[in-house]
């Protein structure tokens, strides 16, 4: 009877063990470490963000420098030249596309684009443009995850399709990758690059996505956009956004009347 009281203590600690295993796995996911080639990554999931420099000053990555040079990623190229790189987010097609190709024709202006699956299906035509007209075509995974929320595996898929879909239907190798959301984590940075991409964050962007920036308009996007531009900025703007449309060649005039170049960043220093 003894044998048997403490048979089943034992059991109910067991239990109560594997019940605060399960409930730490859940609530705590994403901070927990996880084998990766062979080492053992953080998983605890990060959001890419700068700490802006006044007077044309390079901004401030804080502990996400040493991670981005670590996984020989880009965010910000050198502080003694005046170049700037130019990259979009194109997650969809909102009608403005066409109008920003022009305007970069016009201004003898290279940029990036970063796709997902579903403007690859939808815009076919876009994107042979933009390659045609020396334009790169970045990944952003085929369904927009945040990377730190799913396991290897399904990051693979999530890029690897989209490269594979990229390759067969317009014969086109993307390297390139940024992460959707700017949401990572060091399992990811590596696991990125273990697939052969160079992960590219930004030094600047602005809230050209929300409503509010919207109601300002373009003074208000001109504002932003012209005041922090700096040496070596990666720049990210949204395709999407009519503001941004409308305010293009206006402020790629501007940055360059300061003194800069535009560079695509296959020319990244």
């Amino acid at each position: 009877m003894i044998r048997l009281k403490n048979v089943l203590i034992v059991l109910v600690i067991l239990a109560l063990v594997v019940t605060a295993l399960v409930y730490t796995i859940v609530k705590y996911g994403n901070d927990i470490a996880v084998a990766v080639s062979g080492g053992v990554l953080s998983n605890k999931k990060m959001g890419w963000g700068v700490t802006r420099g006044k007077d044309h000053r390079q901004p401030s990555f804080g502990i996400y420098q040493q991670l981005i040079e670590k996984y020989e990623g880009i965010a910000m190229g050198s502080s003694d030249k005046k170049i700037v790189y130019l990259t979009f987010d194109a997650g969809y097609e909102a009608g403005y596309t066409s109008k920003i190709l022009d305007i970069l024709k016009e201004n003898n202006v290279k940029a990036t684009f970063f796709i997902t699956a579903h403007y690859l299906n939808s815009q076919p035509e876009l994107i042979k443009r933009k390659i045609d007209e020396g334009h790169i075509i970045g990944n952003h995974t085929c369904n927009h995850y945040s990377m730190p929320d799913i396991s290897d595996d399904k990051i693979k898929k999530e890029i690897q399709d989209l490269h594979t879909a990229m390759r067969d239907k317009v014969g086109y190798e993307m390297k390139y990758f940024r992460p959707p959301k700017g949401e990572f984590s060091e399992r990811t940075l590596e696991l990125t690059r273990t697939l052969g991409y160079t992960s590219v964050m930004w030094s600047f962007a602005y809230d050209d996505y929300s409503e509010s920036a919207k109601a300002r308009g373009g003074d208000y996007a001109k504002e932003k956009i012209l005041e922090n531009i700096h040496p070596g900025a990666v720049i990210l703007l949204h395709s999407t956004s009519k503001m941004n449309a409308d305010v293009l060649d206006y402020c790629i005039k501007e940055i360059k009347n300061m003194g800069y170049e535009f560079r695509n960043i296959d020319q990244f220093e």
